[in-house]
């Protein structure tokens, strides 16, 4: 399992379906100001003017002049367009900015004391989930809390992998990984591929660029990818089939974010757990929990 599975079963994140913005000059705001910025957005998301006016509590006159930049909208119109277009919070910032206006939203390092409450409700949240497996990762996929169950399967995988922080998609797809013992790995890989391809449309981050850069280039190991189960299996979403001490263990994954963040870390991050997908590996895990 990588603590980056992000099985189909999961709900990701709402930001992680976005649009790369434009760039932003030197000054801070967007080439072309607010309005090609927020029409990106409206078009990402296939909404009419006149809709996005309706829910706005505006016109579609009032948008169009804005997206064309013959109006300023004002500071609450941003943030108004905004959460209706659901903007992750990051970007919020940037269309602030653009707009002429200060960022709204702070961006505080997980380790500040002001984010105490946050660490240790994330790290009760996850032990409360063994001998299931649970992880927490940022925007670019850093795990920054992980409970026992990752630990187990992560058993055996060189601990330089994890030299620069460890990080959920290398952990998974380096060939010294966990790839190899992924059973069904080439569907597995294709999937996270593409989530990395939208995150990477979202957020604009070289870091996350040269992440994708980095596991894409992967050989893909020898070994028995994609073997099917025998016998019929009813699975709801696309599984993680894994290898632990001879047994093929069988999840899917779920994702949680924060609801209505004020803050660009807490809203890039996710909680990552591991649901058996099958009576077996729940009792395995079980067992092995004593």
């Amino acid at each position: 399992m990588s603590p980056v599975a992000t099985g189909t079963a999961a709900a990701s994140p709402a930001a992680r379906t976005g649009r790369a913005a434009p760039a932003r000059g030197a000054a801070g705001k967007a080439e072309g100001g607010v309005g090609p910025l927020l029409r990106a957005w409206r078009e990402r998301r296939r909404m009419p003017q006149l809709e996005l006016a309706l829910r706005a509590d505006s016109s579609a006159r009032h948008i169009s002049f804005v997206e064309t930049g013959r109006s300023r909208p004002s500071e609450e119109m941003v943030l108004r367009l905004a959460e209706h277009l659901e903007v992750p919070v990051r970007e919020r910032n940037a269309l602030l900015l653009a707009a002429g206006y200060a960022p709204r939203f702070p961006e505080t390092p997980l380790h500040d004391p002001a984010l105490e409450a946050l660490r240790d409700g994330m790290e009760r949240l996850i032990q409360g989930y063994e001998p299931y497996p649970a992880l927490v990762v940022d925007a670019g996929y850093t795990v920054v809390a992980a409970n026992r169950g990752i630990a187990l399967l992560l058993e055996g995988v060189p601990e330089r992998l994890s030299a620069d922080g460890p990080n959920a998609m290398r952990l998974t797809l380096h060939p010294e990984g966990l790839a190899p013992r992924i059973r069904n790995l080439r569907q597995w890989r294709g999937h996270l591929l593409a989530q990395m391809e939208r995150d990477i449309a979202l957020h604009r981050s070289d870091r996350l660029r040269a992440l994708y850069d980095e596991v894409v280039a992967y050989p893909v190991p020898e070994g028995p990818a994609d073997e099917e189960p025998a016998g019929p299996v009813a699975y709801f979403a696309l599984p993680l089939r894994i290898e632990h001490a001879g047994r093929v263990l069988s999840f899917v994954s779920s994702i949680s974010t924060f609801n209505t963040p004020m803050d660009v870390t807490v809203s890039e991050l996710a909680i990552e757990t591991f649901l058996p997908a099958d009576p077996a590996t729940a009792k395995y895990l079980h067992t092995l929990a004593g």
